[in-house]
């Protein structure tokens, strides 16, 4: 048992100082500033989706409201076996609807390179179709290019608000990878973006090869990507700090999706090669586990008091993050105390299980 608590004490200094890091991290990225200038860059905004007929209209209306030149901007829509074609309304802009050409076990990853193959501008922007963009969105990224030397722009992603506690239990997760997200490319150690709101120049794909590499694994069309710019070029790479750049997407409506969705994620960390993202995750978990250790051997005070610290410094993350979304932390005690019960187990699940996702099954 003593050697239990020592170990304890090891990992959650081990844990304390990488939330730390990340909150100094978070602090260098400054928000960034910009008046509306004569709009230059030309993007391509690729949409894979499969069986979305809810959610695509409200995505491609809040294209309408753009606040954009039309002539400067497109989308494709990369149809991925959907049961019931999408039909193209009468719209401002242009608009493509292509079917996905499957070449490797990653449809996401097919639908991008099926739409990067037929797109007319060299900056290409990825979002997701359950999601809505800001209408200053494109000028907020244009403003971005024209002010910086990039090649490749990571930035925030946020789930729209939700009152039950399955919805502000995901909203507080999601903001921690935000956090960590926004922090490690602060600390000038970028491993991890999403891909509902990523942007780069088509060029650079290409240069990096594309997905080439991780064809096999059917999420990561973002991480992988990022961390292959990160290792070919890091100056190039940054991320976006502007709430107009900022994309609301849908959270899961069931534990059980929310569940895959988390497995599906986890799935692709083992082939990250950031040795700091991986001390990182390892961190977390250890943590997590051996607080369900400590209450699993009724040592309840001292998992009680290392759940305090943990909470503390969890807080302080949570919170920037939170002001810089302008969202509220809700149910924050409760969801912190599920997150170990909940992450340990999509991490062991993650290990052997198989998961489904947009209706097809995935071996892990």
């Amino acid at each position: 048992m003593e050697l239990l608590i020592l170990v304890t004490y090891i990992v959650l200094l081990w844990y304390i100082i990488n939330i730390l890091w990340l909150c100094i991290g978070f602090t260098k990225i400054k928000s960034f500033h910009y008046h509306s200038g004569i709009p230059k860059t030309k993007f391509s905004i690729i949409v894979p989706f499969r069986n979305e007929a809810d959610n695509l209209p409200k995505l491609l209306q809040s294209f309408e409201k753009l606040n954009y030149p039309t002539a400067l901007y497109e989308v494709i829509l990369v149809d991925d076996e959907s049961v019931e074609k999408y039909k193209i309304q009468n719209t401002k802009y242009k608009i493509t609807v292509v079917d996905n050409e499957r070449k490797t076990n990653s449809p996401k990853k097919d639908a991008i390179n099926t739409a990067i193959g037929i797109a007319n501008n060299e900056w290409i922007i990825t979002t997701d179709a359950d999601c809505i963009v800001n209408e200053n969105w494109l000028q907020a990224y244009d403003a971005f290019i024209q002010h910086n030397s990039v090649k490749m722009i990571a930035s925030g992603v946020i789930y729209s608000s939700q009152n039950s506690f399955l919805g502000n239990f995901q909203q507080l997760d999601l903001m921690s990878l935000q956090g960590t997200t926004i922090g490690s490319f602060g600390n000038e150690q970028a491993f991890m973006c999403n891909g509902a709101n990523f942007c780069y120049k088509k060029s650079f794909f290409k240069e990096l090869n594309g997905f080439e590499g991780n064809e096999n694994i059917a999420s990561g069309d973002d991480v992988f990507l990022l961390q292959k710019a990160i290792l070919k070029e890091a100056s190039s790479v940054q991320f976006l700090k502007n709430p107009s750049s900022v994309v609301t997407t849908l959270p899961e409506q069931t534990w059980k999706s929310l569940f895959f969705q988390r497995v599906r994620w986890a799935s692709k960390s083992a082939n990250y090669k950031s040795i700091y993202s991986k001390q990182l995750g390892l961190s977390v978990f250890t943590l997590n586990l051996l607080l369900l250790i400590l209450v699993l051997t009724t040592d309840w005070k001292l998992a009680l008091y290392i759940f305090a610290l943990k909470f503390l410094i969890d807080y302080v993350l949570f919170r920037i993050t939170a002001d810089f979304f302008k969202k509220p932390l809700r149910y924050l005690m409760l969801s912190s105390a599920l997150y170990s019960i909940f992450s340990c187990t999509v991490v062991f699940y993650s290990f052997f299980g198989n998961y489904t996702w947009k209706g097809r099954s995935f071996k892990m």
